[in-house]
């Protein structure tokens, strides 16, 4: 398949990649059940998911957890720059396995490059702030792909509480925006809600409609879920098979519409990652 069918720049290896499964580094528990999971990709958080008291442990536990092999890519969220434990972090992840960064509050390129150069790791930048939002596109250039952080960003916007995700499609479509243009990866926030399947489900097929790759998760329960709403349905997959053995060029009509390229080229993208 020509190179001009996928992706613009799939070197970071994340497109076709759905499920992002947060957890807290200083679980044991939580880690073992994630390397049997089958999540896309497992990142190990330092920030919020762990107590100041025990931040040294965790990013001891994160080192040791990666220095094994995993079934899928495995990041470390480290905490945020101005934090005290940010320097720590930054040199434990550079003499780690873990295969990627990942920067929570991002709001510049510069912060994003300097944390890729003191890790030597493709850096995923979380878009957590509204700051962070109108430097979006800025930011994706410099990074391995952008995380929408939903519930930080809600907080930062001072929505109410309940206000739903329609508060949020403004900054969501901004990260998509920022990150289509720079060619990487773009990712939705988490499902709050444990027990609620289709919840999870709705919110998880919004994020595929809004344009993102994928969701960031969790718990492990929610992977199969996110796997079936990024998962392109049987009746799209055979229209652009269809679409793409009948197109001869130009615009023609095709299932009583008019397609040209661009639509072909959309197609072979979607037989290329449901291939993946």
């Amino acid at each position: 398949m020509n190179e001009d069918t996928l992706e613009p720049d799939d070197r970071a290896g994340l497109f076709g990649r759905r499920s992002l499964l947060f957890l807290p580094a200083s679980n044991p528990r939580a880690v073992a059940k994630a390397r049997d999971s089958a999540a896309d990709m497992v990142i190990l958080d330092l920030e919020d998911a762990v107590r100041a008291e025990d931040k040294a442990a965790a990013r001891a536990a994160a080192a040791e957890a990666v220095a094994s092999a995993w079934p899928m890519p495995v990041a470390i969220r480290v905490n945020g720059v101005g934090s005290e434990w940010h320097s720590l972090d930054l040199d434990s992840v550079a003499g780690s396995s873990a295969e990627y960064a990942v920067v929570p509050r991002a709001i510049s390129a510069h912060l994003i490059k300097g944390v890729a150069d003191v890790t030597g790791k493709p850096v995923l930048a979380m878009i957590e702030t509204a700051a962070g939002v109108l430097a979006a596109a800025e930011i994706a250039p410099a990074t391995a792909g952008l995380i929408a952080g939903t519930n930080d960003l809600a907080a930062d916007l001072r929505l109410p509480a309940n206000s739903g995700r329609a508060s949020l499609n403004t900054a969501l479509q901004l990260i998509v925006l920022a990150a289509r243009a720079a060619g990487v990866a773009a990712f939705d926030g988490v499902y709050n809600v444990l027990d609620d399947e289709a919840g999870m489900l709705a919110q998880a097929e919004e994020g595929r409609r809004l344009g993102f790759d994928g969701k960031s998760l969790i718990h492990p329960n929610q992977i199969a879920l996110c796997h079936r709403a990024f998962a392109p349905t049987e009746a799209e997959l055979d229209r652009a098979r269809r679409l793409v053995e009948a197109y001869n060029g130009g615009a023609e009509r095709f299932d009583g519409a008019m397609v040209e390229a661009m639509h072909v080229e959309a197609a072979r993208r979607l037989l290329e990652r449901a291939g993946r």
